[in-house]
């Protein structure tokens, strides 16, 4: 973490000074604002966090409750997210309190005994080294207190507008507030009273009833639910040996569950296969009783036994896969005519099953995803087309994840003299590890993503994916670090320079780059505006080849070490090398003769060129680049 460069700070410095509209930020909701955020859950907090680094962009969040979710429905944290708290700084805080999954039991019938049930396996978590970062679980109200401390912290000094409920939008084609939001009072005196906001933007991460996907006429689409399942957070006592362990328990003829340890060491859920939904049950199974569903655990479970002695929430749902035709409310006919208003995210658009930790997780991507783009809009970086890409990105994604999910909520269902291989179960989990952690999202070519030309210089950091961590060495401080974790949520583009075998300082395409990146007028850092830092809109940082003894920082060019804050004090911590036993050119199957790795704002690699194609990176974010004047940092 950097600070002291706008003074000494003796406070928490995460503390950022307030600035912009976070200076006496109205505790009233204004009755115009940028963007307006329906719905505080993950997809929601997530956006909010993000918008809530631009001090010049207005973001009020909307919850229905009058205060902070106290118990989530969604626990599982794959690696993917990890990732992401670490870019808004809390990745090691939740990790301390959540519980850590590194293996899964997977129990079956006993061949001889088939009323009872054994192991009949275990499986790493993360085989291939997928990723750096744990999978974990944790309370979804964790996790949004976590994002509303990044907001409360930040520099507009954002938190929810709780008490308040969506009713209803109306878009005109113009105006500087084109949106019109009904609100209503959930709370207090005046309960059910409404009052109306004009925003430039709504995002709408109100749940799978969203009403805003229903205001812009949205429509769901997929498999009717057939399948119930219980799920219950309980304390209990039990003679199941692996009750700290994440396990798939088949029963005989009785069912399937799926256990999930919670954190603090003795809470734990469990998602009890309630068998299918008969027609014209019209809800009748979610009137599924707790003791109903302990009983049933109980009956999974043979020979052991479960005595729940306290349950901090159940429920019952039904296995349905939905999809909506569009993320927001630009129709098939007007796309390309007009750019987008009004968008939806997580639930709102995309349901499933919860046995495969998806929904919190896909949810808060697609937040990351919408909450960079409108703030770049909005601070005149970007052109609004930019907003077009938020659903075609997403909508694959989503229904990605439907597919995967069909399958694995199949194999959870299925009894055990339906596989044709008692390990079948086992050997998918292992087999797809990288979908549910997160990392088989690729995006595919638009004005956010290269087509794939140089893609042989950096093997390892596939264009539409997001950018793989490796080891390196800080020069100035002779840390080993990981690279990525270098970058925050702060909606700045990252230019990683991977050198070429040239010393620092020396002669080569890497000065020369460096040199071209700081003076030419068509370098991408030209685009920030006069009086900022010169790194406030673009974070570039070199790798060189040698390992940090071998490196003289002060024969690094300037462009890697620029001068930022009032005092102009020189920022040391953008030059790298290698780490000899992990040498990240090797890890990453970079080219020697040098390359350039673009990763955009929320960490997806945007492309990847040759240090002397300088023409071509300018091209690239030239279509990124509003008509603005372009002036020297």
């Amino acid at each position: 973490m950097q600070f002291h460069h706008h003074g000494y700070v003796s406070g928490d410095p995460k503390v950022q000074p307030a600035a912009g509209v976070g200076i006496d930020r109205p505790e009233e909701l204004p009755e115009e604002v940028d963007v307006l955020i329906v719905g505080s859950g993950p997809a929601g907090m997530l956006t909010a966090a993000q918008l809530s680094q631009f001090p010049g962009i207005t973001t009020r969040i909307v919850e229905r409750r009058p205060g902070r979710l106290e118990i989530g429905q969604a626990d599982g944290i794959q690696a993917r997210s990890v990732e992401t708290f670490q870019a808004f700084g809390f990745a090691e805080a939740i990790t301390a309190e959540a519980y850590r999954i590194t293996e899964m039991a997977f129990w079956r019938p006993d061949t001889e005994h088939p009323e009872n049930i054994i192991r009949g396996g275990r499986a790493l978590d993360d085989t291939t080294g997928i990723s750096e970062f744990p999978h974990l679980i944790v309370n979804q109200a964790r996790v949004l207190d976590y994002f509303a401390e990044v907001a409360a912290k930040s520099p507009t000094r954002l938190t929810p507008d709780y008490g308040l409920e969506f009713v209803g939008l109306e878009a005109a084609d113009s105006g500087e507030y084109p949106v019109t939001v009904t609100l209503a009072e959930t709370s207090g005196p005046r309960a059910g009273a409404e009052r109306t906001v004009r925003a430039k933007y709504v995002v709408g991460c109100d749940g799978a009833r969203s009403k805003v996907r229903a205001a812009i006429g949205c429509t769901m689409a997929g498999d009717q639910a057939n399948h119930a399942w219980g799920v219950m957070d309980v304390l209990a006592e039990t003679d199941f040996p692996d009750i700290r362990l994440k396990c798939a328990i088949q029963s005989h003829d009785g069912g399937s569950i799926l256990l999930i340890p919670r954190e603090g060491g003795y809470l734990f859920r469990m998602y009890v296969d309630l068998g299918v939904v008969p027609e014209g049950d019209a809800g009748a199974v979610r009137k599924t009783s707790i003791e109903q569903i302990a009983a049933k655990a109980n009956a999974i479970m043979h020979p052991y036994t479960v005595d729940v002695r306290n349950v901090a929430w159940h429920s019952v749902y039904e296995v349905g896969h939905r999809l909506t035709d569009r993320f927001d409310d630009v129709v098939a006919a007007d796309r390309g005519t007009r750019t987008p208003r009004v968008f939806i995210t997580g639930d709102a658009c995309h349901t499933h099953s919860a046995k495969a930790g998806q929904g919190m997780n896909v949810s808060m991507q697609d937040g990351f995803n919408i909450g960079w783009k409108l703030a770049h809009v909005l601070e005149g970086r970007s052109p609004e087309s930019l907003l077009d890409t938020y659903s075609g990105e997403r909508q694959v994604v989503a229904q990605n994840l439907i597919d995967f999910d069909k399958e694995w909520s199949t194999l959870m269902a299925k009894k055990p003299e339906e596989f044709e291989n008692p390990s079948d179960l086992e050997d998918f989990y292992v087999s797809t590890a990288e979908f549910p952690a997160g990392f088989m999202t690729q995006y595919t070519p638009s004005m956010l993503v290269a087509e794939p030309v140089h893609q042989d210089l950096a093997t390892g950091f596939p264009l539409g994916k997001r950018f793989k961590s490796a080891p390196v060495a800080r020069v100035c401080d002779t840390n080993p670090l990981q690279l990525g974790h270098q970058a925050k949520a702060d909606g700045r583009w990252r230019i990683y320079v991977f050198a070429d075998p040239a010393a620092a300082g020396a002669p080569s395409p890497t000065t020369d780059l460096a040199e071209w990146l700081a003076t030419a007028p068509e370098s991408p850092l030209a685009a920030t505006p006069a009086g900022a830092d010169p790194n406030a809109w673009f974070d570039v940082k070199v790798v060189y080849q040698q390992d940090h003894t071998a490196i003289d920082l002060g024969a690094v060019p300037r462009t890697f070490k620029p001068q930022v804050g009032p005092f102009r004090l020189t920022d040391y911590e953008n030059v790298f090398g290698t780490v000899p036993t992990e040498d990240i050119f090797e890890l990453r199957g970079l080219d020697r003769a040098g390359v350039v790795v673009v990763v955009r704002p929320d960490q997806y690699v945007a492309n990847v060129l040759p240090l002397t194609a300088p023409d071509e990176l300018a091209g690239f974010f030239a279509g990124l680049s509003t008509d603005r004047k372009r002036q020297d940092a």
